[in-house]
């Protein structure tokens, strides 16, 4: 991934991986709370490089939350951002060997495709495909809960990937048609049962 020249802080982070729960086209308010953009980072357990400066980052928003929201000391039992996909979705095989986090944004991200230009179709970009994804870590002290967030930032379209969805894609659902093909069906060759005569 080609991230050279580009302004980097101690706490963000281009993160290469597969999406998921992509809100990003609109917010979407979970449980009732404050709507808000989001997706799901799956990161592959292999991906040493990127899960080191994940942790980098995180370690860099601890010390930043040191001081500045939790009184010169790092609590015990923070939340942590980045996630065990064998452990906590145990179930959903698109998260198994993954690593995962969660990015949220009250400000919608923009979404670029492989040229950095801009994509306007929430069609192209869906649970399932491959981006880079910027992250800033951030600490946080709030109603008792005290740990570091996956803050949101942009998302650049990298390739095409198994939609996650459940929904099949039109490719999936019909064949390429001549341009004088007929579509209606014909005789089925076998017999039809009573209430269908």
């Amino acid at each position: 991934m080609a991230t050279a020249n580009k302004t980097m802080s101690a706490t963000k982070v281009v993160i290469p991986c597969r999406i998921s729960f992509a809100n990003i086209f609109e917010p979407k308010s979970i449980n009732g709370s404050e709507a808000k953009y989001s997706v799901s980072c799956l990161i592959p357990k292999t991906d040493k490089k990127t899960l080191l400066a994940i942790h980098k980052a995180i370690e860099a928003a601890k010390e930043d939350g040191k001081t500045r929201k939790w009184s010169g000391k790092i609590p015990p039992n923070l939340k942590m951002p980045l996630r065990d996909g064998d452990i906590d979705r145990p179930d959903d095989e698109n998260y198994q060997e993954h690593f995962f986090l969660n990015a949220t944004s009250k400000d919608a991200p923009q979404v670029v495709d492989r040229h950095v230009q801009p994509i306007l179709d929430p069609m192209m970009v869906y649970s399932g495909c491959y981006c880079n994804v910027s992250v800033n870590f951030y600490a946080f002290n709030a109603n008792g809960n005290r740990g570091v967030a996956a803050g949101l930032g942009n998302i650049q379209f990298v390739k095409d990937g198994d939609r996650l969805s459940g929904r099949a894609s039109a490719e999936a659902d019909f064949d390429a048609l001549e341009d004088d093909e007929e579509v209606l069906g014909g005789d089925s060759g076998e017999e039809l049962p009573d209430y269908l005569r």
